[in-house]
């Protein structure tokens, strides 16, 4: 994972030695996943954190996108402990409009899904099992950019791809909610 972060920054770095010809957003997302309850349990709400990257050149209709995304729950269930945690890679591109006058940038994406699973639970002895598996991604949201360059709003988004753990088939991805804060080029 922390590979992956430090490519999206590299390619940052370059992507601004560019900005005449290229513009985007680097945000960080703090918010809520919520999983399917008949395959997580109680375990199914999940804190999520992550970074949502895109870019273009000026002259493209839709930006790239590059989502990574981290949720965790730990829950105790007759007294053993649970950890599930879910990570995403989302691949696709993303729709901002420009609002002539205005601050407010309305968005839309969506693309191809990389989703793993980690489900261990605790108690005299430990078992976990994982699984990824690949899927899609959906998101909307809304952000203003304030000073030119600091953006703040609102990421709603969905994803679906199914893992299976301990034999059993579930659904990894969810609805998401969540707001981003971050820096726009």
């Amino acid at each position: 994972m922390e590979k992956n972060i430090l490519s999206v920054i590299l390619m940052l770095f370059v992507i601004n030695a560019y900005a005449d010809e290229y513009t985007g957003n680097v945000n960080f997302f703090l918010g809520q996943k919520s999983l399917d309850s008949d395959d997580w349990g109680a375990a199914d709400e999940h804190g999520e954190f992550g970074v949502l990257v895109d870019w273009k050149q000026r002259s493209w209709p839709v930006s790239i996108a590059i989502d990574i995304l981290v949720s965790a729950d730990e829950v105790t269930e007759s007294g053993v402990i649970i950890d599930a945690i879910t990570s995403e890679i989302n691949g696709g591109v993303r729709k901002i409009w420009e609002v002539t006058d205005s601050s407010v940038r309305p968005y839309i994406g969506g693309g191809l899904a990389l989703i793993s699973a980690d489900l261990e639970g605790r108690s005299f002895t430990t078992v976990s099992d994982d699984d990824n598996s690949i899927g899609i991604w959906l998101n909307a949201g809304i952000y203003w950019t304030l000073g030119q360059a600091f953006n703040l709003g609102l990421d709603l988004r969905y994803s679906k791809a199914e893992v299976t753990l301990f034999g059993v088939d579930g659904e990894a991805g969810g609805t998401h909610a969540g707001l981003i804060l971050g820096y726009h080029w």
